[in-house]
């Protein structure tokens, strides 16, 4: 794929990179000491700087959204946008407030807090795999072959290594700071794109003129059950660690309410964005042989120079926000989650950041090696949601809510099952195959037979509280 570059946009490019690194590094220097701090920021996030790092952090997968919506049109709205409103709709009314009222650390501090050590600590495995960035190093690295012209796997390196470097010294503070910075990139930079693909080819009736009668679609083409299944994976906003830790690290319940039901709207803007630059791509681009890098050659088509610039400069920010944060979250989790608890340290200020220290290099390095053996964005993130979603949905959510809770048993079951028969089944997919498809389990997602597990167990386990609660005499 052939692109180019003037000197201007190379040059706003390298200042952006420099720019982050050097938030990043000057956000270290105002991190107190404790862990409270390095992991949390010490619980100080206002209503802007939660809505900028939220927005930014959830929305990472910018070439996966391209191919989706150059492939299958308004269906990326509905299988990347609708499900996921609605469930951080359901974390913001009926979960944000509890989280930040457990002044906890991280998921698996609350499995342990509910259930015991050894959930926690499974769950701690499932969240390490739940976050791991692979997808988002993947998609750095192109852009960064695409724009210096380097080797993919030299690009996934050095990017991942500009991503995450400065989080070694300040922690969740710097992270923040820079996905401020990425938030205003991001949206700026496909506005741009939008307003010159309008300029250049019109509106509404030449997309409509110029696209596949489908892609105007809810579905796509897509077959109910493929649709469904995104609804079900979008379950991953209930369990996502990155809602969380900024949950956690809000000031106040009411801040980490508010903060989601703003973030919600911004969404719905930037999909509309990168819907809209997906029609326009397939629109003016319509043999395309890798969708994932329609939206590149819609800026080489459509944009001059420094707005090119600008506008990778949104993809990249787009990225390297979630990238940052994945990593950092990654990291945690086999500091204090993994590591910590195994060795009965969770609670040592000292070990937890010099164990998550750690947890940032084996994080960075497993999401390379990841992102190199599996090419694929949106393989990536349908094979991880599939396996993990299921483990954690059932035992996380029960253990807010009393009327759900069941015994530690049970909860472990749950998880247990969810992840092991999803697993199964994909694998079992992959292995057997039908005309070139996967041939799971009875015709079916892999992620409902594990759904079906973890619930039964919960459904035991309250068959059993109830007896306990109600012996017949």
């Amino acid at each position: 794929m052939n692109v180019h570059f003037s000197l201007s946009d190379i040059a706003l490019i390298v200042a952006y990179f420099l720019a982050v690194l050097f938030i990043g590094f000057r956000a270290a220097r105002r991190r107190k000491s404790g862990a409270d701090d390095f992991l949390l920021a010490g619980r100080t996030l206002t209503l802007p700087v939660f809505v900028a790092t939220l927005v930014s952090t959830w929305y990472g997968g910018i070439l996966g959204v391209g191919e989706f919506s150059y492939t299958y049109g308004i269906s990326n709205w509905v299988v990347f946008g609708i499900p996921y409103y609605l469930f951080a709709l359901v974390f913001a009314l009926f979960l944000a407030k509890k989280v930040r009222a457990t002044n906890l650390v991280t998921l698996p501090d609350k499995l342990e807090q509910a259930y015991d050590k050894r959930t926690a600590l499974a769950g701690g495995i499932l969240t390490f795999v739940l976050v791991t960035p692979a997808a988002y190093v993947l998609m750095l690295g192109i852009l960064a072959r695409l724009i210096f012209g380097i080797d993919l796997t030299l690009s996934i390196v050095a990017a991942t290594f500009l991503t995450v470097v400065y989080l070694y010294k300040g922690g969740f503070r710097s992270d923040v700071w820079a996905n401020v910075f990425e938030f205003v990139m991001m949206f700026l930079g496909f506005a741009l794109i939008v307003i010159f693909s309008y300029s250049k080819f019109g509106g509404w009736d030449f997309i409509r003129t110029h696209v596949p009668p489908l892609h105007l679609t809810w579905h796509g083409g897509n077959s109910l059950q493929f649709v469904t299944v995104w609804f079900f994976i979008a379950l991953w906003t209930l369990v996502d660690p990155a809602f969380h830790q900024r949950c956690y690290a809000a000031k106040d319940g009411r801040t980490a309410q508010r903060g989601i039901l703003v973030s919600i709207l911004f969404w719905l803007v930037f999909d509309f964005m990168t819907s809209i630059a997906g029609l326009y791509a397939r629109a003016s681009l319509p043999h395309l042989p890798q969708p994932m890098y329609s939206y590149p050659l819609l800026a080489e088509l459509t944009l001059p120079a420094v707005a090119k610039g600008m506008f990778y400069i949104g993809m990249l920010a787009t990225i390297m926000s979630t990238l940052s944060s994945l990593t950092l979250i990654s990291a945690i989790t086999v500091g204090k989650d993994i590591v910590g608890r195994w060795k009965n340290a969770a609670d040592d200020s000292e070990l937890v950041q010099r164990w998550t220290k750690g947890g940032l290099v084996l994080s960075a390095l497993f999401s390379i090696v990841l992102a190199i053996s599996v090419p694929s964005v949106v393989k990536i993130w349908y094979t991880i949601g599939t396996c993990v979603i299921p483990g954690l949905l059932v035992p996380v959510l029960a253990s807010y809510f009393d009327r759900f809770k069941i015994s530690t048993v049970y909860a472990y079951r749950a998880m247990m099952s969810g992840w092991f028969f999803s697993t199964a089944s994909l694998v079992t997919g992959y292995i057997y195959t039908s005309h070139g498809n996967p041939s799971y389990w009875y015709g079916v997602e892999p992620m409902y037979p594990g759904l079906f597990m973890a619930l039964f167990w919960w459904g035991m386990g309250k068959l059993e509280t109830t007896k306990i609660k109600n012996p017949i005499t």
